[in-house]
């Protein structure tokens, strides 16, 4: 094993070790692990370069976050989604089951688009508030947001199954159509883990009577959660209503659409949402630095992100580790490598990002299960079944975009969603291999 990759397998351990044992923060372990490693491997006076290579790769999503999470702040100020947490709030009969299932069936509705950031806005904008309302964990609702997600990131518009495709030379048909049976078992799964945890929430928390409930919709206001901003009621605009919504859904459409990058929508509708909304200048200016407290730690851990993966990548410590690990397959193990391919997947796409992993490990494992008679299409599908778990691995920049709208920590969400996710991606497995899409 060569020194590149026993150095990488080492850093991700240290890295895991440090931040779930909460020794060190995500965003310096992000930082300073790998810098510290690139200088003891010898790559001192290019640390720099790499770093910056990095950040440039992961700058445009980290302007996407931050204006995405200023745009929706400015949404929620004004009561834009008032009205609808009422209706959630009438239709769950305050119910917290109710509204946890809910929350998990929105979240699979919302990532039929193909995007993990629009589907944790999305689904945070609309239900955040009525989680707050009835007392609910806050860490239940990115849980369910990123394991439904992470189910529905299979669809060929999304980035795994495109990149896959793309790698190997095939067809949607060939890849994603056969894994349809296994997505309706994972997203089966998902809910049935939201109905436990609602139930929990509901035992801890009881049930509002229908009337209570449809009285604390009626009365329902974002100023009347605690911890909201004190002078909530003076930045509403019950008058603009009308126009914030007509904003968003052509927001929402550019976005679907792709008329413009995510980032320089959101940095447009930042704008004309602070323009229209709150035109004093100095009230603007005073929005701007309140949101600024939420904005500012997950931005910086996304391009905490960008030193990590440039560091990795441009000290080759991660082609490193791909042929360590593809080449310590056994020989006798080969006719069974669509099995290993799903397997392996799961601490692949977890440590590696999509491009690394789909660009520099899947091929090699494609062309070695030839070897044995596994086509490439089968290899493609064990390869996806990671994605049940991948969306939690602290390289994926959306995931910031949830803890921080949630205002949940990473560690939080790893500590409550990895697990069930892993079962996720089980499931998901076996079911592929009982239909026959991928072989044992």
């Amino acid at each position: 094993m060569s020194t590149l990759a026993i150095a990488g397998f080492i850093m991700v351990i240290v890295f895991m070790y440090l931040l779930m044992t909460k020794r060190i923060t995500a965003m310096n372990a992000l930082i300073v692990i790998p810098i510290l490693f690139g200088i003891g491997l010898g790559f001192g006076p290019k640390v720099g370069a790499m770093a910056l290579d990095g950040i440039k790769k992961v700058a445009p999503t980290a302007v996407m976050i931050a204006f995405a999470m200023m745009y929706f702040s400015v949404m929620i100020d004004t009561g834009l989604f008032d009205p609808l947490i009422n209706r959630i709030l009438k239709a769950s009969k305050g119910d917290p089951m109710r509204v946890v299932v809910g929350t998990a069936l929105l979240a699979g509705i919302v990532s039929l688009d193909g995007d993990g950031a629009t589907t944790y806005i999305i689904t945070t904008s609309a239900m955040l508030a009525v989680h707050k309302k009835l007392g609910i964990n806050p860490i239940i609702l990115p849980t369910m947001a990123i394991m439904q997600n992470g189910v529905m990131n299979i669809i060929p518009w999304g980035g795994p199954t495109g990149r896959v495709m793309s790698a190997l030379g095939l067809e949607a048909s060939q890849v994603f159509v056969p894994l349809i049976p296994a997505m309706v078992a994972g997203t089966m799964w998902v809910l049935f883990w939201a109905y436990r945890l609602g139930l929990q929430e509901r035992t801890r928390l009881g049930t509002l009577q229908i009337g209570a409930a449809e009285h604390a919709a009626a009365e329902f206001s974002t100023c009347n959660i605690e911890g909201s901003d004190p002078d909530c009621a003076a930045l509403k605009r019950p008058n603009l209503f009308w126009t914030n919504l007509l904003m968003t859904v052509v927001l929402m459409a550019a976005l679907v659409t792709e008329f413009l990058p995510l980032n320089v929508l959101f940095m447009i509708g930042t704008a004309l949402a602070l323009m229209i909304n709150y035109p004093s200048l100095k009230l603007q200016q005073a929005r701007v630095a309140e949101y600024g407290t939420n904005v500012i730690p997950n931005i910086s851990m996304v391009l905490g992100a960008g030193i990590f993966t440039g560091i990795m990548a441009g000290t080759k410590m991660i082609d490193a580790m791909a042929n360590v690990l593809t080449t310590s397959i056994p020989p006798e193990m080969g006719s069974h490598m669509a099995l290993i391919t799903a397997l392996s997947s799961l601490p692949f796409d977890y440590f590696l990002t999509n491009d690394a992993f789909y660009f520099g490990i899947v091929p090699i494992l494609a062309k070695s299960a030839a070897t044995y008679g596994i086509s490439a299409a089968e290899i493609a599908r064990a390869s996806l079944i990671a994605q049940g778990c991948h969306l939690l691995s602290p390289l994926v920049a959306s995931t910031y975009l949830l803890v921080g709208m949630n205002n949940v920590t990473f560690e939080e969400l790893t500590k409550s969603a990895l697990l069930p996710s892993i079962i996720t991606s089980l499931i998901m497995l076996g079911t592929a291999i009982a239909m026959g899409v991928v072989p044992l």
